[in-house]
């Protein structure tokens, strides 16, 4: 598939519809055993359909308009909708608190808001009194108007307001389709705020087909494929990914929630999806916790399958012939261990992807032994969430791969990755001096990131510039690869790594909510909750002996000396965001006491 200068992300759509308009677009469950569909026909009638609405609205060109929702059919339908005719979608996470959501729409100038259920619309009526300038409110889900609205129009129902659009003639909304250009942003995109106020990434119009564009090239991706969602769509992650398969026509079937992506998944049979480190570590950890829980000649033929799938997997990324007697193993160890977790995915999964953060190489490999590939890659934000990635037939396990079709990359004196191309934001919406800061004139992105390139093009993230610690024996360290590690163990889950001006490391530990309260009955370790274990004096032992163990792949310099546990991070509790990324600091200014009581007597 070549590479085209699309004048819009509604050509891109027109495009794919003449192509494949038969073809399935989009699925979602209608129960959770059922699935309803429509076609790329149907997709882009349903489109048209939002628009003229908007339309009736009055949404001009140029105009905000904010989506409140965990992922579903209709984020997508209104975000093509709102596009098509030169509005500026914005998402909001639909974890997000009334106040976050509060600057998000003050702050993107919004004048509509697409709302998912109750929950997002007693937020927004909690704050209505600063709303001034929303003139509606659509809820995605049913409605009753008079329960939560006085004056009945303020919020209606996605059907009344699909209605409002059947008194627009088609010529507007083709006219206002065709005056939409590359240039013309059709994304903010609010970063999730780790550290400082959250900065809207404006995305444009040729950002988003040229990167969709770039996936298609750089990935196996085809029309035919399925692909399963269940990222949140306000992170240009996940929109990228809807992108990418729209390009390729690929089919996106939506998990319902986050809490059902396993089942969903077994329904969905997808041929690839996109995840984030932490759902992959969520799944490694119950796989070694239900092998080392069954015991005894189980556990012995998990542990022989998990050495013959390494073996495997080391002559697949060495491009070494497999030797007879090993292809023979594999395919048993397959049979007996490994169908089962392919199964467990579809039984169709080619490849998936890992981004938004690092993912540790022993989880990776793990997987790929498994015969399931993950692919690493990078993205930011600010240049459409794709810059590198690993190929099918060309991969490194560590590394983040190469760069995708039309993007250059390269590392300052520092070490700080930079990045060029199509895909590189055109501003932060409403900061001029933090726009200045990230962007060359000359069109090169900062990044914060630091890295390496080899010969043959492949980049390597070795850590954040802001995050880099520095002890007090002049040790530059980088804690990201350190917590890849010790989330490793069965019964971390969370790390968080301090120490930056002090003579040691020592880390901020959370429990996993289901293997340390099996340790605990299973030791007659008494509790009501996992909150009850954080203080207990043995669970404490098993923490620091996997610790312990875990250090044994570092220099002495870069291990943990010492640990406090503490309850989960989340994001209702303010310390990770919605792409599960910890806010570092938040939590060492919230444990700060407990912090310095880790220093006060070594």
């Amino acid at each position: 598939m070549p590479a085209k200068d699309f004048a819009n992300i509604q050509e891109m759509l027109r495009q794919t519809r003449t192509a494949y308009g038969n073809h399935k677009a989009y699925r979602w469950f209608r129960t959770p055993d059922q699935l309803e569909s429509v076609t790329w026909n149907e997709f882009q009638e349903q489109v048209k359909n939002v628009s003229k609405s908007l339309i009736s609205l009055g949404i001009k060109k140029g105009d905000k308009v904010n989506i409140i929702s965990y992922s579903c059919y209709r984020w997508v339908l209104c975000d093509l909708g709102i596009s098509s005719i030169g509005g500026c979608t914005v998402g909001i996470y639909h974890s997000n608190l009334a106040d976050d959501c509060r600057y998000i729409i003050d702050h993107s100038d919004a004048v509509v808001i697409f709302a998912e259920d109750e929950t997002q619309l007693q937020k927004l009526i909690s704050i209505r009194g600063d709303l001034a300038d929303i003139r509606k409110v659509i809820l995605f889900s049913d409605y009753d108007g008079d329960d939560y609205d006085e004056e009945g129009d303020w919020v209606i129902s996605f059907e009344k307001f699909l209605a409002l659009g059947r008194g627009v003639d088609d010529l507007a909304f083709e006219t206002m389709a065709a005056a939409v250009t590359p240039e013309d942003p059709a994304a903010i995109v609010y970063t999730s705020g780790t550290t400082g106020v959250p900065k809207g990434a404006v995305l444009t119009h040729d950002n988003i087909t040229f990167t969709a564009q770039s996936v298609v090239l750089s990935s196996d991706l085809h029309n035919g494929d399925h692909h399963f969602l269940f990222l949140p769509l306000a992170h240009v992650f996940a929109r990228i990914c809807i992108f990418g398969a729209l390009r390729a026509a690929s089919t996106t079937t939506f998990a319902r929630d986050i809490t059902t992506v396993i089942q969903d998944i077994g329904v969905a049979r997808p041929h690839w999806f996109a995840s984030v480190p932490r759902i992959y570590e969520k799944v490694y950890s119950k796989v070694i916790s239900n092998a080392e829980t069954k015991g005894g000649i189980a556990l012995k033929i998990f542990r022989w399958a998990c050495k013959i799938g390494e073996k495997y997997s080391d002559c697949l990324l060495d491009k070494q012939p497999i030797p007879f007697f090993l292809n023979f193993q594999n395919n048993l160890a397959s049979k007996l261990v490994f169908s089962k977790i392919q199964a467990a995915l579809g039984g169709r999964v080619r490849w998936c992807i890992s981004g938004a953060a690092p993912i540790d190489p022993s989880i990776a490999k793990f997987f790929h032994g498994a015969g399931i590939l993950i692919l690493e890659g990078i993205g930011m934000t600010e240049n459409t969430s794709f810059t590198n990635i690993n190929r099918v037939d060309n991969l490194r396990i560590g590394w983040v791969g190469q760069p995708g079709f039309g993007i250059e990359h390269k590392t300052m004196e520092d070490g700080e990755v930079m990045f060029k191309g199509r895909n590189v934001m055109k501003e932060y919406y409403k900061m001029p001096e933090k726009t200045a800061e990230t962007l060359t004139p000359d069109g090169w992105m900062y990044t914060g990131d630091l890295g390496k390139i080899d010969e043959d093009n492949f980049l390597k993230i070795t850590g954040r510039k802001k995050d880099l610690i520095i002890t007090a024996g002049g040790k530059n360290i980088a804690p990201a690869g350190i917590e890849g590690v010790m989330a490793t163990s069965k019964y971390i889950s969370q790390l968080c790594v301090i120490g930056d001006r002090k003579k040691f490391l020592a880390a901020i530990v959370t429990l996993d909510p289901e293997t340390v309260p099996e340790y605990a009955r299973n030791h007659n370790i008494p509790f009501d909750t996992v909150d009850d274990l954080v203080s207990n004096p043995d669970i404490k032992t098993l923490i620091t002996s996997e610790i312990k163990e875990k250090n044994k792949k570092f220099a002495s310099f870069e291990t943990i000396k010492k640990i406090v546990i503490m309850p989960e991070f989340s994001i209702e509790n303010g310390l990770l965001t919605p792409t599960l990324k910890m806010k570092k600091s938040i939590i060492m200014e919230k444990y700060k006491k407990e912090i310095e009581a880790l220093y006060q007597d070594r």
